[in-house]
């Protein structure tokens, strides 16, 4: 799937930010602009947290479907699960609510399919946090590669029979409205070194799920960055409530740990040890195509419920004019 620059071949990689269905509005942008500029299908690897992996993993089973990017903009204006998946977990006594997410996810976009069905798409990440470990846990298929699950500190397991439902319910499982996903030894061997794991959002440990696409072994030259995530603005009115600070705090250091991450691909790039990084974020008004759409596209809620029309156009709108801005000013050469 590479692409030929100036007569070499280079690799392609693109994370997709959490953020619930507002985030895979705007990476389905992102999606619509590089097929539009002939580099969707040069893409080597995706990198997805939470509402990115709803769009990552609807991409690349059904990557080469012509109709797949319409198929997923029209889930999103018809689908509202959250709710359904939490009053569904309360009220089953067999089922939890990441139960219930999971068999909304089968039902409306995997029907049954297993990482192992990844095969003919690029690599992709399904990035959760292992809260046994502290680290990210991925579920990693694609690229004709083997299919496997697990973290760089308890190791790897085959995964090609583990269902893609459950493995994007796992990384887009944001608590406290839905608990993580536990995974014993027989599920995933390596777990017998803590005695189980239990995976819970991606976005806890990186919501840009950007490890991967610095990664040695995945040999990248270019990295773009699609972060649709919660921006952290000013508030005129900040808490004075001791209970509310864990919040905030936890905000904080998501906001923090979204810089560094910038700051670190930056770095990793200019010592010629990293891909050129190209990143854009929903709050960015440079390179936006109409003034305030970066506004619009922050203000829309980032939870699991249908968008409308005027919510869909904006979000792919200002994805697509934004990835259009990186590339012409970054890499220009990849517009050829």
């Amino acid at each position: 799937m590479a692409i030929i620059v100036n007569g070499a071949s280079k690799r392609i990689g693109l994370t997709l930010s959490g953020g619930g269905f507002r985030a895979a509005a705007f990476h389905l942008g992102v999606f619509r602009q590089l097929q539009a500029q002939q580099l969707l299908d040069k893409v080597d690897l995706i990198s997805c947290v939470s509402g990115g992996s709803i769009a990552g993993a609807f991409l690349a089973l059904n990557w080469h479907d012509p109709k797949a990017l319409d198929k997923l903009d029209q889930y999103l204006a018809t689908r509202s699960i959250a709710v359904a998946s939490v009053i569904g977990g309360v009220l089953d006594p067999f089922h939890s609510r990441l139960d219930k997410l999971a068999e909304t996810y089968e039902r409306d976009l995997f029907q049954g399919k297993k990482l192992g069905d990844l095969t003919e798409g690029p690599r992709i990440y399904l990035n959760t946090t292992n809260l046994a470990t502290g680290n990210m846990f991925s579920f990693i298929a694609g690229g004709k590669g083997k299919s496997e699950m697990g973290d760089h500190e308890l190791g790897y397991a085959d995964a090609a029979d583990f269902p893609i439902a459950r493995a994007v319910a796992a990384s887009s499982a944001f608590p406290p409205v839905f608990p993580p996903l536990r995974l014993d030894k027989a599920a995933y061997p390596p777990a017998a070194k803590c005695d189980y794991v239990t995976l819970s959002d991606g976005g806890l440990y990186d919501n840009l799920g950007v490890n991967p696409g610095l990664a040695a072994l995945n040999e990248l030259n270019y990295l773009l960055v699609s972060d649709a995530g919660k921006p952290y603005v000013i508030k005129a009115d900040p808490t004075e409530s001791s209970a509310l600070v864990l919040k905030e705090g936890l905000d904080i250091m998501m906001e923090q740990i979204r810089g560094l991450q910038f700051d670190r691909m930056k770095h990793r790039h200019l010592a010629k040890a990293g891909p050129c990084p190209l990143w854009f974020s929903i709050d960015s008004r440079d390179g936006e195509a109409n003034a305030g759409d970066s506004v619009f596209a922050s203000t829309i809620e980032t939870n699991l419920k249908a968008l409308n029309d005027a919510e869909r156009a904006v979000l792919a709108r200002h994805g697509a004019a934004l990835v259009a801005a990186r590339i012409k000013e970054w890499a220009p050469e990849l517009a050829q």
